[in-house]
């Protein structure tokens, strides 16, 4: 599968967070389907001694059509994070996104409304700075 326009800045971000990359891709299988996930990462919690692990599907929102990247999008997140329920229930899993897609077309009420029924976890990341400035 190709790496997504951005891997390498939400990559960079993570690393600078502290995350340490541990599958770039992350390949999942359940039962006879496989999966392959942008990125997987954990991050040790010095104060409470254990890690936290991630996994990251990067989107670009590049094509002509926001919704249509969007309909993508959600639907890997939702069949992602079925799969990790069934595998691996402590990895979060965060859909990534450019700040001004974020900022244009993330705040669209539908848009609003699809995340918070679908609950998906948002990371927001600037292009530029290669650094994570939000997770929702």
């Amino acid at each position: 599968m190709a790496k997504d326009r951005f891997h390498g800045v939400v990559k960079t971000g993570l690393e600078k967070e502290g995350w340490q990359i541990t599958a770039d891709p992350y390949q999942i299988n359940v039962d006879d389907v496989d999966f392959e996930i942008d990125l997987a990462a954990e991050q040790l919690l010095a104060a409470q001694r254990e890690g936290r692990k991630i996994a990251v599907e990067i989107k670009s929102f590049i094509s002509p059509s926001n919704v249509s990247d969007f309909h993508t999008a959600l639907g890997q997140f939702l069949n992602y994070r079925d799969a990790l329920e069934m595998i691996e229930p402590d990895r979060r899993l965060y859909l990534a996104v450019r700040v001004p897609i974020y900022e244009s077309f993330f705040q669209r009420r539908f848009i609003v409304a699809a995340v918070g029924r679908y609950q998906l976890r948002l990371m927001i990341y600037n292009v530029q700075q290669e650094v994570i400035v939000q997770w929702l």
